[in-house]
């Protein structure tokens, strides 16, 4: 017991003061959301009395808006700053929560969905663009690791606590979830400082509209728009799992709502468990090439989802899935980070959101048309093909950046970083 509260106490002193504040925020706020988030589509066909139709299309609308709304927050990101933004995007998260948990006609969902993803999106970017104000190159991937941790924690918590509260009331879940969104903006407010580099002060100070057309660079930058694209590819099939799998499971192979949970809840737990040990191993190595294994690997366990059969054969799928995520993610964020100059982090991070944003837009349908009017095994096949081809893509990048110095894994001091 005392090894593992000095582990703990050595790892809380490796990182700055200012990280675990995000981390604890991070962790809060990912509460409020898990609470509600995988319930919605539940919610909008009980309450309305449509079909998963609908409720996809609304899904689908809201992620297509939150492009829009995320790359104006990149730029509102790099001109105004972190603060400012995230404590926008907190408060307005609350009013949306309360808005569509209010809303009593399917035709007013349609224009207010289009408002939320619109805004409920501009924060992001800054969220992310602080994660990499706040942490040394050298700690990125592990502190990107804990907050991965952190969320899988709040996913095992929040998923409980909404399903034994949406069996009482749906309006509850968007009432706690506006309510731990206002908890989150004021403890930010009083604990949050402007962690904005200070490299624009010391050049003109240019509009809104050249801050903008700042992102013309960014989409000239042709080995970061290529690491988008096979993000897309790998996440495209990634989100499968949390929407596709589970119809699949039960019209193909009868696997219920019940057993869809356990597979969750056991690839919830791994992370948890193996994540952090994880990224302390491969944090000094090539990050293209961590995320071509983690694309491989999701390769595997997404075409097992098409040959197997069996329970306990699609828990192992599963979990072979959840190691490619444990490579991949952190690595991800860590080069998405390593692209941006310190004075565009938020426009890139902006971009970057697209590799998340794009599949969340076209995926589900895309799936379903698959599910719906072709041979169901045939959208595993193609997802290994995907995750295969996005593999191919980080071992290009790998070949032609792995060796910059802004990719290369920098050996961290051996004293504590403290602020």
């Amino acid at each position: 017991m005392k090894d593992i509260f000095g582990n703990i106490k050595k790892t809380y002193n490796e990182f700055p003061r200012l990280f675990w504040v995000v981390v604890m925020t991070r962790f809060i706020d990912a509460l409020g959301g898990t609470v509600l988030f995988p319930f919605f589509s539940l919610y909008v066909t009980q309450k309305f009395g449509v079909g998963m139709t609908q409720a996809g299309v609304l899904l689908g609308i809201n992620s297509f808006f939150a492009l829009a709304g995320s790359t104006v927050g990149g730029a509102l990101t790099d001109r105004f700053g972190r603060r400012k933004i995230i404590l926008f995007g907190l408060v307005f998260s609350a009013l949306s929560s309360l808005s569509l948990g209010m809303v009593n006609s399917i035709q007013m969902m349609y224009p207010l969905i289009v408002v939320v993803g619109l805004l409920a999106s501009v924060a992001n970017p800054a969220h992310e663009a602080m994660l990499a104000d706040v942490l040394p190159e050298s700690k990125r991937q592990e502190g990107y690791g804990i907050l991965r941790v952190v969320f899988n924690y709040a996913w095992i918590v929040g998923t409980a606590l909404g399903g034994l509260i949406a069996t009482r009331s749906f309006f509850a879940l968007f009432v706690i979830d506006a309510v731990i969104s206002c908890i989150v903006a004021a403890i930010l407010f009083r604990l949050l400082p402007e962690t904005k580099p200070k490299v624009q002060e010391e050049r003109r100070q240019e509009s809104f509209w050249e801050t903008i057309k700042g992102y013309r660079v960014v989409v000239r930058d042709l080995a970061f728009m290529g690491f988008v694209l096979s993000g897309m590819l790998a996440l495209i099939v990634y989100i499968q799992q949390y929407g596709s799998l589970a119809v699949y499971l039960r019209d193909v192979h009868g696997i219920d709502s019940r057993g869809y949970g356990i597979i969750l809840s056991i690839t919830g737990l791994e992370v948890v468990l193996f994540q952090f040990w994880i990224s302390r191993r491969i944090r000094h190595r090539p990050p293209f090439l961590m995320m071509m294994i983690g694309a491989g690997i999701f390769a595997v366990g997404v075409l097992l989802y098409g040959i197997v059969s069996g329970f306990v054969m699609f828990v192992i799928a599963a979990m072979i899935v959840c190691i490619g995520e444990m490579f991949y993610f952190p690595t991800s964020q860590v080069v998405a980070a390593g692209f941006a100059p310190k004075e565009m982090r938020g426009r890139y991070m902006a971009i970057a959101g697209f590799i998340t944003s794009v599949p969340n837009a076209i995926g589900p349908g895309a799936a379903g048309y698959i599910l719906d009017h072709l041979d169901p095994h045939l959208l595993w096949y193609i997802g290994g093909f995907l995750c295969l081809c996005s593999a191919l893509g980080y071992f290009a990048l790998h070949l032609k950046l792995g060796r910059q110095e802004r990719f290369v894994p920098v050996t961290p001091k051996k004293e504590a970083v403290t602020v």
